[in-house]
């Protein structure tokens, strides 16, 4: 198969040694998010208009603070600061007219705003929207490159969240007999190796029995780092 665009990160990320390919394609994914919008980009009246409306996550924020563009950072906040307080201020407005008419609601919309806000974040949306995109394209791959197939297959698994990404798409996308082989492949993958790497986990606690201690560590030395991934998608340093 012609590797195109779309595919170079999911090939990419299923060559290296991770218990997650698809949590290294998120990884690196957020930060070209990051380092997009550290750019140029926040000078274009589109990215302003939505960054303006949706704001940042307290994670993704931070990590915008990090990357030292201390202008781009203050303009992206200063404009987003005030369209809230303009929303707000209409809201307010709304709802002292709300109280004198007697008319009640059930949800404020001063409460069903700032629930909106806090729960919006560009960069969030930015990566949801292209990986949605990955996970189809690792299934395509997997049904149209042998060499991928194989490649799939030999990987150290998947995390629980993406293994049910995967399985999830999967079953909106294929046809009963590809739909069946890659549940069959998916499945014996994710067990095997989340199982691999609890046995890990489990060396690695009867280390610290004194019976053990002059036994060899194996593979359990970094079992806790590679355990946080397959269950929390998260990367820790060793």
């Amino acid at each position: 198969m012609k590797e195109q665009l779309y595919t170079i990160p999911v090939n990419d990320a299923f060559e290296k040694e991770c218990e997650c390919p698809l949590c290294q394609m998120y990884d690196e994914l957020e930060k070209e998010s990051i380092d997009f919008m550290l750019g140029p980009s926040y000078m274009e009246d589109d990215i302003r208009m939505a960054t303006d409306k949706t704001g940042f996550c307290a994670k993704h924020i931070k990590q915008l603070y990090d990357g030292q563009n201390r202008l781009g950072i203050a303009l992206m906040l200063h404009t987003h600061m005030k369209h809230t307080v303009s929303q707000i201020e209409k809201l307010q407005k709304k709802s002292a007219a709300a109280k004198k008419s007697l008319i009640k609601k059930e949800i404020s919309p001063i409460t069903d705003y700032i629930n909106n806000i806090e729960s919006s974040c560009y960069v969030c949306d930015r990566v949801e929207n292209i990986f949605k995109r990955y996970i189809t394209t690792v299934i395509h791959c997997y049904t149209h490159d042998d060499d991928f197939k194989k490649k799939f297959n030999k990987s150290n698994g998947l995390c629980t969240k993406h293994y049910g990404m995967l399985y999830e798409e999967a079953q909106k996308t294929l046809s009963s007999s590809k739909l069946n082989e890659f549940i069959s492949d998916l499945n014996t993958l994710y067990i095997d190796n989340f199982k691999r790497v609890t046995d890990d986990l489990e060396w690695f606690i009867d280390k610290f029995d004194y019976k053990n201690e002059n036994e060899p560590w194996k593979n359990s030395k970094d079992a806790i780092q590679r355990s946080v991934l397959k269950t929390n998608g998260l990367f820790l340093e060793e």
